[in-house]
């Protein structure tokens, strides 16, 4: 085992880590979720496991053990092959149980090592999300003087301060994202369905090393959002709006395009949509307060001819979309607004959302990233935000 003088700096800020623990009174914290795992291991993702959990008749189930004022004791659980890992100087942690194939074994690894640890550990930190229910079972009967509680939020708040190299790995993934579509405005054709052109971005993203996630993807006037077997026709209008994973980070923005020439009014209508976006951008710098980007958009709304049809929202975004910071509690994911009357910090990154469901004209939106920097903010990704002409036009 290393000694303290030799043993690898900690990819986290554990006294940031232990005060969030202690603020929340747990005494001891077990992580699961791959997305957690990856931030305080420094970067692992298993790679046998990167896409698909399932595996025999049970899943993949990694346990960081994590007790609180002793990160060096912690203790990872997880499965033989990442001992590859471990030869290739992947992990700082020393304790490590490289032995469990499926949910039942690492937690049976997990309750032996915790005991090894020693202490009452009355208050159990957990992902209830991410935790299966036959772990959490075991757990329970294991340890019936602790009480489990929910860590989600103090693990959020560890994240929601990116470092420059997380900075950069979003502004990496958010540019090549913009790229893979200013590909697929090139190539689209009439005739072309939905479904085609979703696979050509699938296959743009996978070329500049992203880990395709989702595309919506909107044509013509309708409002459905999936790919399909729609045909696009000549004058269409259509939208992009795709998450790509690179090194575990998300570049998720939207951007529209048109088989032909804008008419006055969509660009009157996509015009409108960017200066709502431009708005939400001018008040973001460290010391504002969350609630601060609303208060522009949300005029220009009201006082728009389209305010019926018009939705704005912007939310944190890192490793997880919908993560710290907390900006409001009108998401279409619903979570507390915890940090609308919170001052921003440089290295938060932000996406912001404009959207206008036009009942004649179709889906029109516009999608950024911008992350919070120490004099204001930079936007990522930030090309193509008119009507990009389809098929080279």
């Amino acid at each position: 085992m290393n000694s303290i003088d030799t043993a690898p700096k900690l990819p986290f800020d554990a006294t940031q880590l232990d005060a969030l623990l202690d603020e929340a009174g747990i005494d001891l914290l077990l992580v699961c979720s791959k997305h957690n795992i990856q931030y305080l291991t420094g970067g692992h993702r298993f790679f046998f496991h990167d896409y698909a959990d399932a595996v025999g008749v049970s899943r993949y189930l990694p346990i960081l053990i994590y007790p609180r004022g002793g990160a060096r004791s912690s203790v990872y659980v997880a499965n033989p092959m990442e001992g590859y890992e471990r030869d290739n100087g992947k992990f700082w942690m020393t304790n490590l149980d490289l032995s469990v194939w499926g949910t039942a074994d690492a937690t049976r690894a997990a309750i032996a090592n915790i005991k090894k640890l020693g202490g009452s550990h009355k208050r159990v930190g957990i992902e209830e999300a991410f935790l299966p229910a036959d772990a959490y079972q075991m757990l329970r009967q294991a340890f019936p003087e602790s009480t489990f509680v929910e860590a989600h939020f103090p693990l959020e708040r560890l994240r929601a301060v990116k470092t420059p190299a997380e900075l950069e790995t979003l502004r990496i993934a958010s540019e090549r994202v913009a790229e893979s579509m200013q590909a697929v405005f090139a190539s689209a054709r009439p005739g072309m369905t939905k479904h085609d052109l979703v696979d050509r971005l699938r296959r743009e993203e996978v070329n500049r090393d992203l880990v395709f996630e989702y595309c919506l993807i909107t044509a013509g006037t309708s409002r459905n959002r999936a790919p399909s077997d729609q045909v696009l026709q000549d004058g269409d209008i259509f939208s992009l709006d795709s998450g790509g994973n690179y090194r575990g980070y998300i570049g998720d923005i939207c951007r529209m395009a048109i088989l032909g020439e804008p008419d006055a009014e969509l660009v009157t209508l996509l015009d409108e949509i960017d200066a709502i976006q431009q708005a939400a951008r001018r008040p973001i710098k460290p010391g504002a307060l969350g609630r601060d980007i609303f208060v522009e958009p949300r005029r220009m709304i009201a006082a728009s001819p389209n305010a019926a049809h018009l939705e704005f929202v912007a939310h944190g975004m890192g490793l997880v979309t919908h993560e710290a910071p907390r900006l409001t509690d009108k998401a279409p994911q619903r979570y507390p607004g915890y940090d609308s009357d919170l001052p921003l910090k440089s290295g938060m990154v932000i996406s912001i959302e404009t959207t206008l469901g036009h009942p004649t004209r179709g889906f029109i939106k516009l999608e950024d990233t911008v992350a919070v920097t120490d004099t204001g903010w930079e936007a990522y990704g930030d090309t193509g935000r008119g009507w990009n002409r389809a098929g080279g036009r």
